[in-house]
């Protein structure tokens, strides 16, 4: 059993829930960046959470499937196709052999998840199935002319539901809950209040390591946007920090006082200081940002 690649659209990886608890040999845990749609589209097939899926970015996606299957398609907001026919996500949908999925630009949110019953079976290293775009490890991101196989039949049988009803990723100001991070105190109180108490903006140097985040620009009446003049993020002590442990979601500010939120491929150490820590529950918001989204932090 396999699925065939026909068009990759921008960037399309084979990610599961990651490999965590190897921080101690330099390896970040990668991973799904939206778990819940991961999780998701795996408990629709019958898979089991964890399972080796395609996330894709942006859409423009295409695949042919080799033999039957059952599969769907969570994350993003984006029109789907099935031999041209249009066809709904967040429901599992069965594909005869020879079958095209095509997955378009999505409407909200930037990151789909396609689950194929069985998952895909590319071979794991230290433990996970997960491409992780920083060091290297795990599968090549996938190219057209690809054939991935599909494992085993999974013991649990198809969802029954014939459609689940999930909202689709914010298209507005997105608020993210955090905690104080370990090296706040290196912040002015200013900094600290600032940093709770302003909007933020999405860079578009953002991707699976980080996500990097600009003061907002406001719009002049006829010059486009203002230069961006801030809240940036005084430190109120300026030494050097030593390199120190970092997990997904430590937001580390640079010299220039401009925070970046790590995700799933991070590096394991890092030597900006750590201002807060996103919680665990808000960490999957980050997927489905766009370049030019606003959100703003409170406390957790």
């Amino acid at each position: 059993m396999s699925l065939r690649i026909l068009e990759p659209g921008p960037l399309a990886l084979v990610e599961d829930l990651g490999r965590p608890g190897r921080a101690d040999i330099g390896v970040s845990p990668s991973g799904a960046l939206d778990r819940s749609a991961l999780r998701l589209a795996n408990r629709l097939v019958g898979n089991a959470e964890g399972f080796a899926a395609v996330e894709l970015l942006l859409g423009g996606f295409a695949a042919r499937f080799e033999t039957p299957a059952w599969f769907a398609v969570t994350g993003a907001m984006a029109p789907l196709t099935l031999d041209g026919a249009p066809i709904d996500g967040n429901r599992a949908v069965h594909a005869d052999a020879g079958a095209t999925l095509r997955i378009g630009a999505p409407t909200a949110g930037i990151r789909s998840y396609l689950a194929v019953r069985g998952g895909l079976d590319v071979p794991p290293v230290l433990g996970s199935r997960s491409t992780d775009v920083l060091s290297g490890l795990g599968p090549a991101p996938l190219r057209a002319g690809d054939t991935v196989a599909l494992g085993p039949e999974p013991p649990e049988p198809v969802g029954l539901v014939d459609f689940v009803a999930v909202d689709a990723p914010a298209g507005g100001v997105v608020t993210v809950r955090a905690h104080l991070g370990p090296r706040a105190d290196w912040f002015t109180p200013a900094a600290v209040d600032a940093f709770f108490g302003h909007e933020w903006e999405l860079s578009a140097d953002s991707n699976r390591v980080g996500s990097r985040l600009d003061p907002v620009r406001e719009r002049a009446h006829l010059a486009g946007f203002e230069p961006r003049t801030g809240p940036l993020l005084e430190r109120a002590v300026t030494g050097e920090l030593p390199s120190e442990p970092m997990v997904a979601g430590a937001v580390q500010v640079s010299p220039d006082g401009r925070p970046t939120v790590l995700l799933a491929d991070h590096p394991v150490t890092g030597g900006y200081p750590v201002i807060a820590v996103v919680a665990d529950a808000s960490r999957d918001l980050f997927a489905q940002l766009r370049p030019g989204q606003r959100l703003t932090f409170r406390h957790a």
